[in-house]
């Protein structure tokens, strides 16, 4: 596991060996153990290394026998000891054990389509000295980040924005589709990031720079749930097991301290459970809880890890945002206003006090249909075929009579949320459902300037192509592939991605193996969702592993209490930076509706969390990396 940057000079000027140096510093924190660099002409090439394979000989950048092809690498690849074999079977020569030379030797082997040839998570790039080429990948799933920016004299790439920026050409200026793109979604999807420079490489994408500086994206993997399997749910349950089981497997290969988060849901049960299988001594599990108890589940993770038998550790925090907020700014590099980033921070900085590697649960609900919304896109087809003044009558009751209440989870809530929605098409009821703005609220926030910079940019445009690339398989799948392309890879990923690499800490996901996300898509949609049953085969082949309390309780998600924080403590904090003068001459948002937000939030009337925790971390931002 480790970080990597790089730079390509295509008017032919020397790398800056200097420059390439100080960017490799800025994500020390990837990879403490040791550095490395290739420099040689125009070409620089460096990475940070958290050392986990092949400790000794595992050194990076590595060539191939003749030394023209050079590599860094971020990630781990479990398959590469067959492919080891595989490869020198056809006549390769290896000169170490580690993952990072099969990657350079498949590269030689196969050209652009190596990538297909991994199994893991992974980022890499690699200079060809006879084609005067440089390739990069990244991984199926998006589990590992890869950021460029192409300059007229300079190609420049890197794990994170820190480094990428200390470069002189890649300017700051700000992109406001990306904005408009994140106050929908809490993050900026890929391929865009909030600098206009820099682009995300998406999930599942190689990218190839030309000796003629010609840059050249290809997607390379997705998953198709077009094609049904005909099988009993006997069969099914036996055989998500066995690949969830295999994936667990090879993921516990580590040469250094090895665990797991364990938060007592589904997903990270079902992990440890099986890692307690594999292991010959008791697994170390790390949970984290908190003061508020709608907010806590260690009682859950604790009753998992007796059942098991791990060797649990708890830690109960009490999250200083103040003290986390400038961490999280710096780290995620642009903005990012996933809350639960926090909790992941928190439980991935304790556990690094332990283990250098830690399993999770990550890619469990866009596997096997583990989201409420899943349930509720499938109720609403129905509810759709009511007659329209019926549905107005339900909506307009409904939503006047349900509470607003902040405790977790609000049934109440939740019935508010679908109703509203209920009557839109797939694409504008998914997009409803999962972002924190909706557009009409965008337009009475917008300045008139704003407004008009971003007219035209439609945040439905991430989603719909997934939703018609699902193939008229179902709503259920097209959500599934919705969130598998989108949320999980622009969100979920990047969080837990910067969230424990902040902290030296590699996390490895068994859920997104693509082996098992490959078959979960080829499943029909019944055996993942049964009615409102969600993950239904999962938690049926799971009764012989699992308490059975841990699979029938509901979904907690990984939250913080920050509608309460900006009631108590933060609410200086938060007025005095969304309602300073600094932010409204940005001439983003109309003040005076940001300051009823504000108003109507902190006295109890509305509840604006999500909306103002966005607001929030885009000011912080601006103020950390644009002032």
């Amino acid at each position: 596991m480790c970080g990597i940057v790089g730079m390509v000079n295509l008017d032919g000027r020397a790398a800056d060996a200097a420059l390439l140096g100080r960017m490799n510093e800025a994500i020390h924190h990837r990879g403490p153990d040791e550095e490395g660099s290739y420099l040689k002409g125009h070409v620089g090439l460096a990475m940070r290394r958290l050392a986990i394979i092949d400790l000794e000989g595992g050194q990076q950048p590595i060539a191939n026998e003749e030394r023209t092809a050079w590599i860094v690498f971020n990630g781990e690849i479990y398959n590469f000891r067959e492919l080891k074999k595989r490869l020198e079977d056809l006549g390769h020569r290896f000169r170490t054990d580690c993952d990072t030379e099969a990657i350079v030797h498949a590269y030689e082997e196969w050209g652009a389509d190596c990538p297909k040839h991994l199994r893991g998570m992974f980022a890499f790039a690699i200079w060809d000295e006879r084609r005067r080429e440089l390739f990069l990948a990244r991984d199926r799933v998006g589990k590992k980040p890869l950021l460029y920016a192409k300059t007229p004299r300079s190609f420049v790439f890197g794990s994170e924005f820190s480094a990428l920026l200390l470069h002189p050409e890649v300017g700051r200026e700000v992109e406001p589709r990306a904005i408009h793109d994140y106050l929908s979604f809490m993050c900026v999807p890929a391929p865009l990031t909030a600098y206009r420079d820099i682009m995300k490489l998406e999930p599942g994408h190689t990218l190839t720079l030309a000796a003629s500086g010609e840059v050249k994206t290809q997607r390379y993997w997705e998953p198709d749930f077009s094609k049904k399997l005909k099988v009993s749910e006997e069969e099914a349950g036996e055989r998500a097991l066995a690949l969830l089981r295999d994936a667990v497997r090879v993921r516990l290969m580590s040469e250094v301290p090895l665990g797991a988060f364990l938060s007592g849901g589904v997903d990270s049960s079902a992990v440890v459970a099986l890692m307690a299988e594999e292991s010959s001594g008791p697994v170390k599990t790390f949970s984290i809880g908190f003061d508020e108890q709608d907010f806590s589940e260690l009682h859950h993770a604790r009753r998992v890890a007796e059942y098991v038998g791990a060797d649990h550790h708890e830690f109960v925090v009490r999250p200083d945002a103040m003290e986390v907020l400038p961490k999280l700014v710096e780290h995620y590099g642009e903005p990012y206003a996933d809350s639960s980033a926090i909790p992941t921070y928190y439980v991935a900085r304790e556990t690094r006090r332990h283990v250098t590697v830690a399993l999770n649960g990550d890619g469990g609900d866009e596997c096997f249909a583990g989201y409420e919304r899943y349930a509720a896109m499938r109720l609403s087809e129905r509810y759709r075929r009511l007659p329209g003044a019926l549905r107005e009558l339900v909506i307009r009751q409904a939503v006047e009579l349900l509470p607003i209440s902040e405790r977790r989870p609000s049934r109440a809530r939740k019935v508010r949320r679908f109703l509203r929605a209920a009557s839109l098409p797939p694409v504008e009821r998914y997009l409803r459902w999962v972002s924190v703005i909706n557009p009409e609220d965008k337009e009475g926030l917008y300045t008139e300037e704003f407004g008009r910079r971003v007219a035209g940019r439609d945040v439905r445009e991430h989603l719909r192509p997934w939703f018609a690339r699902a193939n008229g398989t179902g709503v259920v799948d097209a959500s599934l592939l919705a969130d598998t392309m989108t949320y999980l890879p622009n969100d979920l990923l990047v969080k837990v991605d910067i969230a424990s690499m902040a902290v030296s800490l590699e996390a490895r996901s068994p859920f997104l193996d693509h082996h098992v996300i490959e078959f979960a898509a080829s499943l029909p949609e019944r055996l993942k969702l049964r009615g409102l049953t969600t993950k239904y085969i999962l938690k049926k082949t799971l009764r012989k592993l699992l308490p059975p309390e841990n699979l029938s309780r509901g979904k907690m998600g990984f939250g913080v209490p920050v509608g309460h924080w900006f009631r108590g403590q933060m609410q200086g904090f938060l007025r005095e930076n969304l309602l300073s003068e600094r932010a409204a001459r940005r001439g983003l948002f109309r003040p005076e509706v940001v300051a009823r937000m504000v108003e109507l939030h902190t006295r109890g009337e509305r509840d604006h969390t999500h909306q103002l925790w966005t607001l929030l971390m885009l000011e912080l931002w601006f103020q950390r990396f644009v002032d």
